[in-house]
């Protein structure tokens, strides 16, 4: 009985693997990938932008006799290297600077409640170093329009300076900060010719932690810390750049 038993247990592993291997064999489907990026070529880019305003006697909203004066400017090179086909490897730098100027302003909630903001004087700065890995992904047979995704692991951190006030009245913050970012970034690509192309990301996963230590007149010290996790789509995360794969 004991040997009929061990018999029974063996035809039945038998025709359990057999089953699962049919059902494997039924559900594969099949996909095929081309060389969308082939290995050996060096994927480069840099995105560049640069805005300045000037308020004089402005008016929007809640907001009157507007007096001043902003500009933002980012830059941001890239450089990657395909090391397999359809995987590459490689980092980007980022400096942002910005200042605000505001010389005044009139805050006009009802005609009993108003405030006055006057020499208001802002500018920051940061820089970032960001380590990628990017998996492409082709439509198909296109060579033209692909998919890839993006993992990003990012270092960074700046400063900045808020004054307000003028004379014996005037006060200031100075602050530092560091973060750390963790993130998930897939996109979509398309070729204008062999060399150059057209991408479009956006941020979904992510996880960021930041540092920040503020002094205000050289006297009171505070400390901030903050973390954050994004498992969403977020709209005014979408970046659009140009590459060059060369």
């Amino acid at each position: 009985m004991r040997q009929k038993a061990i018999a029974l247990l063996v035809l039945l592993f038998i025709l359990c693997g057999a089953s699962r291997a049919g059902a494997q064999e039924q559900f594969r489907r099949g996909l095929q990938q081309i060389s969308f990026v082939p290995k050996g070529q060096w994927i480069t880019g840099v995105s560049v932008s640069y805005s300045q305003s000037n308020q004089s006697n402005y008016q929007f909203l809640v907001v009157e006799n507007l007096n001043g004066d902003t500009y933002n400017f980012k830059l941001s090179p890239m450089l990657m290297y395909c090391f397999k086909d359809n995987l590459a490897a490689g980092g980007r730098f980022s400096y942002k600077r910005s200042k605000v100027d505001l010389r005044s302003a009139d805050v006009v909630l009802d005609s009993e409640t108003g405030y006055n903001v006057d020499n208001l004087y802002s500018i920051s700065q940061s820089w970032y170093g960001t380590a990628a890995f990017r998996n492409y992904i082709s439509l198909g047979n296109n060579r033209r329009f692909g998919m890839f995704n993006e993992v990003q692991l990012e270092i960074g951190g700046g400063d900045s300076k808020i004054c307000n006030g003028s004379g014996d009245d005037l006060t200031g913050t100075y602050s530092r900060n560091v973060s750390f970012n963790v993130g998930l970034a897939p996109g979509m690509i398309m070729f204008l010719n062999n060399y150059s192309a057209i991408e479009v990301n956006i941020g979904v996963l992510g996880f960021s932690y930041s540092h920040s230590k503020a002094t205000t007149d050289r006297v009171y010290v505070a400390h901030a810390n903050s973390q954050s996790a994004n498992f969403k789509i977020n709209l005014f995360s979408i970046t659009f750049g140009v590459a060059f794969y060369l």
